[in-house]
């Protein structure tokens, strides 16, 4: 179920080591039509938990097995975040967290060279996920403390290359940001991507057809929705899943 934080009616939807890696100019990294660049995933953040591999790690599975396993979406509570309001509410709840699944959505640019902002942050609690609309509630100083808190885990795929970009729009260092790419190398999982990871340790696909579609849209169609609070809350279950 969605809940609309606005008071305009919105789609219904029914299914210190950190600083410097963090705000230090690099060299830039090409990210693909098809999602993410996977150079971040090989390098470690700080706080990750240390675990053992598992001898009986399960395999990645191949495309054609995963399109055979069942399709499933995030069918709980979905926020909007779209005014100061909605972002004080959610903060408020947030704030209470202890693990948040974690992603963000930017409108492809098909032209070399250059990337777009984060148009969407999705996180992901025990009972609801929110999305921030960042062309309504521009990121700045209070969801960046969120973020910087080193007590709540954020936790998703090539966090590492998210989390720069957001300090793009308003500088922080982050914390607490645990990726789930480098928890499954450690177990011996040898699926590193979102619905890889979900099909190999959760038995179920995800559906990544709105990836490329316009986050910058003032109002997201239900599929967009969907697409992205799915994303945070599998983000949240895998990370249970590898601990």
């Amino acid at each position: 179920m969605t809940e609309d934080c606005t008071p305009s009616p919105s789609p219904e939807v029914s299914s210190g080591q950190a600083e410097s890696s963090f705000n230090r100019k690099r060299h830039s990294r090409r990210r693909s039509r098809r999602g993410k660049s996977d150079a971040s995933k090989h390098d470690s953040l700080p706080g990750e938990p240390i675990l053992e591999a598992w001898p009986d790690a399960p395999p990645a599975l191949s495309k054609e097995e995963i399109n055979q396993l069942p399709i499933r979406a995030y069918s709980g509570e979905i926020c909007l975040i779209r005014t100061e309001e909605d972002l004080d509410r959610a903060l408020n709840l947030l704030w209470k967290e202890k693990v948040l699944g974690f992603d963000t959505e930017t409108r492809p640019v098909f032209t070399r060279g250059k990337s777009g902002n984060p148009a969407l942050l999705q996180l992901g609690g025990e009972s609801c996920v929110y999305l921030f609309q960042l062309n309504c509630v521009p990121f700045g100083e209070a969801l960046a403390d969120l973020l910087a808190n080193p007590h709540i885990i954020k936790t998703g795929v090539a966090v590492r290359d998210d989390l720069r970009a957001l300090a793009r729009l308003h500088d922080f260092t982050p914390g607490g940001a645990v990726d789930l790419a480098h928890l499954a190398r450690a177990r011996g999982v040898r699926a590193q991507g979102l619905r890889s990871l979900a099909a190999a340790l959760l038995g179920f696909r995800i559906s990544k057809s709105a990836q490329c579609s316009n986050w910058e849209k003032e109002e997201l169609t239900p599929r967009q929705i969907l697409y992205a609070a799915t994303d945070a809350w599998v983000g949240r279950e895998l990370y249970f899943r590898l601990i």
